[in-house]
């Protein structure tokens, strides 16, 4: 009985919310439709002579309009025939139509409504610490939750529609309803406890949501993407620990992927003394050398980590053959990444052009970054009112051939793709490489799912914009045991495990076995870049790796470590982009 009690409550409460006036005047229509009918059936049966009581009248009444029928009581002039007719039609309408539908329209759906309302969180349990707090579903967010869940992290979506979460959650996705607006959201979302809140929507929006964190409590680390510089400093006053502009950040990498420029390191990330630096290995006499043949680590004692070919991260054994278009990844102290510096980086290739496709936030941050190192660049957009400087815009639809031949595409040595449509760049890339074969191309993808496609259209590197995003954010949690290099791509510590223990590197064959590249070597404090592979490991020292995902979970599979395989890690800040601390509030 209780239970039934409850299933009433369940269907009568949404019949109350909803409009029950118009569900009470149609019971009442009802109840008055078959008060006429059934005084008209009396009316006609005394017409043709006959009696009935007025509970047989109702019966009659009821037995038409729902079209049952039985047949036992029925008229005999025609008059009582064509009244019979009409019971049945109104009937049919009202009851088997007009009915059902009021069910369905004012209890039925509000009852389901209410039933995957319950279906969605409104708060999260304790077991959420530690946790990575989201605003918005994207591809940047995306990325980052892909990342989150290799990481063995916990992290929640906070979505204002309850139709929208449950559609989220259905799709797997751990899924939080509430209003962004209220602090009470980020009270019941462990806000306290998390390791970050980020906000990824408008300018107005992100303002909205840091400001609303702080007024909760100022200690929380914030995290939000920003358009321009204006929404960079009103985010800061908001109280925003760090803030990121997406279209800069990858304007500026898109510019340093550019050959024929200088071959000098640029510092991408730190793991504590140790730098994680990229360097072209365009115009240097690296070039068609083997890595045992550059003899980096005799030279200059760094270590080549890792080799970009073509947007895919490759790590290089011996006898891997550094090519003009490969970017290194080097490790080393900041004294020998000077002495690399010495000797490969003053090299120069002849004088660059460049042509730039769309003049949008991250075409122009990609200019910006070329002509601010003296490289010579034109950027063709096709919105008049982006035109800021004839003698750099080129006015015009970049599939055109005249337009390219106006930006200068037969001096040119690089062309970058940096429109927000991934069709748009496929097919861009295609053109380009098919009129201009031997030019680099380096495209813009803003999802991921699309770096492989624009690397078979002939691209010589694809940056992803939600690759670099979710990099950038998850960057910025500060110190830890893992440093996020790219997509799939990380340089993580462990503890030696009990296996090495008193064994060398080269006994070992981490690289052979796992396709994990040991880079360095912390004891007691100290962080020895590029160990020497014969030297035995002590059991209190800390291995410093780089590898991609799949190679790392085949590291912790091969040699597991009473940590856990990291159970609870987090990246630590990289040290390049636009992003930055806060330095003070709106109240100081």
């Amino acid at each position: 009985m209780k239970s039934l009690g409850l299933i009433i409550s369940s269907l009568v409460q949404p019949l109350r919310r909803r409009n029950a006036r118009v569900v009470v005047w149609l019971v009442v229509g009802l109840l008055v439709l078959i008060a006429i009918y059934t005084t008209i059936f009396h009316e006609i049966m005394s017409y043709e002579g006959r009696a009935y009581s007025w509970a047989t009248g109702i019966y009659w009444t009821l037995t038409v309009m729902s079209t049952l029928g039985f047949g036992d009581i029925t008229f005999e002039s025609d008059l009582g025939r064509i009244f019979s007719v009409i019971v049945l039609i109104s009937g049919a309408m009202f009851i088997l139509v007009l009915l059902p539908f009021v069910f369905i329209q004012f209890i039925f759906m509000p009852w389901i409504a209410k039933r995957d309302a319950n279906r969605t969180r409104r708060r999260l349990g304790s077991e959420y610490t530690g946790h990575i707090i989201l605003t918005q579903l994207g591809p940047v967010t995306e990325a980052m939750i892909r990342r989150i869940r290799r990481m063995k992290m916990r992290y929640t979506l906070i979505v204002s529609d309850p139709a929208d979460a449950l559609a989220l959650g259905d799709r797997g996705y751990d899924v939080m309803v509430g209003p962004l607006d209220d602090p009470a959201t980020y009270e019941a979302a462990r806000a306290s406890q998390a390791a970050m809140v980020v906000a990824t929507q408008s300018d107005m929006t992100n303002t909205n949501i840091v400001f609303t964190v702080e007024e909760l409590d100022p200690s929380i680390p914030t995290v939000a993407t920003a358009s321009s510089e204006a929404a960079d400093d009103v985010l800061s006053r908001a109280g925003c620990d760090t803030v990121v502009q997406l279209g800069d950040l990858l304007g500026r990498a898109m510019a340093r992927r550019v050959l024929g420029r200088d071959a000098r390191t640029r510092v991408i990330g730190a793991f504590g003394d140790l730098l994680v630096a990229e360097a072209s290995a365009a115009g240097t006499s690296l070039v068609d050398m083997t890595v045992q043949q550059a003899a980096l680590r005799s030279t200059c004692q760094v270590n080549i980590a890792g080799i970009w070919q073509r947007g895919r991260f490759e790590i290089p054994g011996p006898d891997s053959v550094i090519e003009q278009t490969d970017v290194l990844i080097l490790v080393g102290s900041r004294e020998q990444l000077d002495r690399y510096d010495e000797l490969y980086g003053i090299e120069q290739c002849d004088e660059t052009h460049v042509i730039v496709i769309g003049g949008g936030r991250v075409g122009r941050a990609a200019a910006h970054g070329l002509r601010s190192e003296g490289v010579g660049c034109r950027i063709i957009e096709s919105r008049p009112d982006r035109i800021r400087d004839p003698e750099l815009y080129v006015l015009g639809d970049a599939s055109h051939l005249d337009v390219l031949q106006q930006a200068g595409i037969e001096e040119a040595n690089s062309i970058l793709i940096t429109t927000h449509d991934d069709d748009m760049n496929v097919y861009l890339t295609i053109y380009c490489r098919q009129i201009a074969t031997d030019v680099q191309v380096i495209a813009r993808s803003n999802r991921d799912r699309n770096v492989a496609t624009l690397n078979r259209a002939g691209a010589d590197s694809v940056l992803s914009y939600a690759s670099l995003g979710a990099t950038a954010i998850l960057n910025s949690l500060g110190d830890s045991d893992s440093l996020v290099l790219a997509e799939g791509l990380e340089m993580f510590s462990t503890p030696v495990p009990k296996q090495m223990y008193g064994r060398t590197l080269a006994q070992v064959k981490v690289r052979e076995v796992t396709g994990c590249n040991v880079v360095a070597l912390t004891i007691d404090g100290a962080t020895t870049p590029n160990p020497d592979p014969a030297l035995p490991l002590p059991p209190d020292a800390t291995l410093i790796v780089i590898s991609d995902s799949s190679a790392q979970r085949r590291f912790h599979e091969r040699f597991p470590s009473e940590v856990g395989a990291h159970a609870k890690r987090r990246v630590i800040r990289r040290m390049v982009g636009p992003s930055r601390r806060k330095t003070n509030r709106p109240d100081q």
